[in-house]
């Protein structure tokens, strides 16, 4: 197994290009769907994936109303110091009013409950779940900033931000001097590339680290769903969960025939290629993987030793473009020759798949 580790973001940390998400342990409440991973089960996974070199473990104080937690921290109990985990503070844990958000209160109780879950004394990374647009970023700040300083978290993330949104609070970390994140944990797959719009650019620019969770659009992109096909039964599509939104059914399906084409040169699964494209592109740190089954996440962990080609990314790359939205596509017109590194996150796919395009015509 050829497992490559990351420096996360600006921060001296590295982490495997693949890490564990424990977003199937417990099966509760509205996490029924996604699966119910045991502490037996879960133990044979983190095992597989400590022998194929994950050093990184993803959890959530929401998933499973804490029950993840307890799961991965009864796994990973008297393990190496070198495995990292993260977890996440916004949703809520509670009935009351100030049971969810990023206010210092919330923050400062939630991370408490989540360190007695995960029996540990730190979190190694720790994510702000979601935008809270009540709190002022200064509280939220200064009290990641307290958690640091007490030493219960070494390093702080940003998850599900738009991108003025995260440019707000790195501009109050750095103007303030209080701890500024090092990563962003973000949805980004070849059914949806919306982050390539603010989020990787963004990523790129300000010397984040980005994290993939659900790499595989909740299994869309592992070839079941196919065009004139009947879905699996046992699907979280089938089962009820929301996410992702597909808002263009026949771009999904015309992406999914090209992953299935690369797969069959390469003879692996449709899902191994879909993580391996998100390893090759610029500004990803790293691809959160789960799995119900351990033969789901064996082939999920074969992913880090895939080479694709770089034809095979540009057929990819153009089969799922995104919409050029204003002010992207004016810039594709008239600004190309002064853009960045950054920009061209967006641009450069996007100038090839219209290059293509025109020399068909």
């Amino acid at each position: 197994m050829d497992m490559q580790y990351r420096q996360l973001g600006r921060s001296g940390l590295k982490i495997s290009a693949l890490n564990f998400g424990s977003v199937t342990f417990g099966g509760q409440g509205d996490f029924a769907s996604t699966g119910n991973v045991d502490v037996s089960e879960a133990t044979r996974m983190v095992d597989l994936c400590v022998e194929h070199g994950v050093n990184m473990f993803d959890t959530a104080d929401g998933y499973s109303g804490g029950e993840a937690e307890e799961i991965l921290g009864r796994v990973l109990k008297g393990r190496s110091r070198e495995l990292l985990v993260t977890s996440k503070v916004r949703f809520p844990t509670g009935k009351g009013p100030n049971e969810e958000g990023l206010s210092r209160h919330h923050i400062l109780n939630a991370c408490e409950d989540s360190l007695r879950r995960l029996g540990r004394d730190h979190i190694d990374l720790y994510y702000l779940h979601e935008w809270d647009g009540l709190t002022p970023v200064e509280e939220t700040l200064e009290a990641l900033q307290t958690l640091r300083d007490q030493g219960k978290i070494r390093y702080a993330g940003l998850s599900n931000f738009a991108g003025w949104q995260a440019m707000k609070l790195l501009s109050a970390a750095e103007r303030d001097r209080l701890i500024t994140p090092v990563s962003e944990q973000i949805y980004y797959s070849l059914e949806a590339r919306d982050a390539e719009y603010e989020l990787l650019p963004l990523a790129v620019d300000q010397g984040l680290g980005v994290q993939i969770w659900s790499p595989l659009a909740c299994g869309l992109l592992t070839g079941k769903y196919r065009r004139g096909k009947t879905a699996p039964a046992d699907s979280r599509r089938i089962s009820g969960w929301p996410e992702p939104e597909v808002r263009n059914i026949e771009k999904l399906y015309d992406t999914v025939e090209v992953l299935v084409e690369i797969a069959e040169e390469h003879d692996v699964s449709p899902a191994r290629v879909a993580l391996a494209w998100l390893l090759h592109k610029p500004g990803v740190t790293s691809v959160v993987i789960g799995a119900r089954k351990e033969t789901q996440l064996l082939d999920n962990l074969a992913a880090a030793s895939l080479r694709l080609t770089k034809a095979q990314v540009a057929r990819l790359d153009d089969v799922s473009a995104p919409d050029l939205i204003y002010p992207y596509w004016h810039q594709q017109r008239n600004a190309l020759g002064r853009l960045s590194e950054a920009d061209m996150v967006l641009h450069g796919p996007a100038k090839r798949h219209r290059d293509a395009l025109e020399t068909k015509k």
